[in-house]
């Protein structure tokens, strides 16, 4: 079992990647293999809507979108971490997201996933939220916590004081490792994943 959390802070180091490391001890601590996987701090473009994704298997732009799906191929679950921006989650992340989920539902179908932010004091609310709409329409199983998912502070010294919030980190990485031997478990005995329809596509302008 392998969790990747990615870290879509332009900071390698900071708030979101201490929230993520907390994650990741009680995931480690119940037996599951992990990987940080940081965006970087260069331009990500947005999509662009040209498709080739869904014939190759991979986006035209080659840069570390194409490196996190190889990863995602063999991962069964995520953790998606972004600092709050305006009260939304970080362009780069938005632009990331956008194209590691476009046309790929075979890959993270029936797989974890959950979101996580950190801010320094107003907005998380609605950057958790955003995060979350990938996971939903996804086919995902979307993990829970004892809180919404959410560390405060302008530097990690900071998060570090933020008790509860690492606490539901904690609780988070707990809940996810439960649900996954959980999975497997099933998957063990028998239990078929949810049978799969056929897409209906209903536009609303004919």
């Amino acid at each position: 079992m392998k969790v990747i959390l990615v870290n879509g802070s332009p900071h390698q180091d900071g708030c979101t990647n201490r929230a993520l490391e907390e994650v990741q001890k009680s995931l480690n601590k119940n037996g599951v293999d992990t990987e940080i996987f940081w965006i970087g701090n260069k331009p990500i473009s947005g999509c662009l809507g040209c498709g080739v994704c869904v014939k190759e298997g991979k986006c035209v732009i080659d840069d570390k979108v194409n490196e996190f799906l190889e990863k995602a191929k063999k991962a069964d679950g995520f953790v998606f971490g972004s600092p709050v921006h305006f009260a939304a989650m970080s362009g780069a992340l938005s632009s990331f997201m956008d194209r590691v989920f476009y046309g790929r539902g075979n890959l993270f179908a029936n797989k974890l996933a959950a979101g996580v932010v950190s801010c320094r004091r107003g907005g998380a609310t609605a950057a958790f939220d955003e995060v979350n709409k990938y996971f939903l329409m996804s086919n995902m199983i979307v993990v829970g916590s004892s809180y919404w998912n959410m560390v405060h502070g302008s530097n990690k010294e900071q998060v570090e004081k933020d008790e509860e919030g690492l606490q539901t980190m904690r609780h988070l990485g707990n809940n996810m490792s439960w649900l996954l031997k959980s999975i497997e478990a099933g998957r063990k005995s028998g239990v078929e994943l949810p049978e799969k329809e056929k897409p209906i596509k209903t536009n609303f302008i004919r």
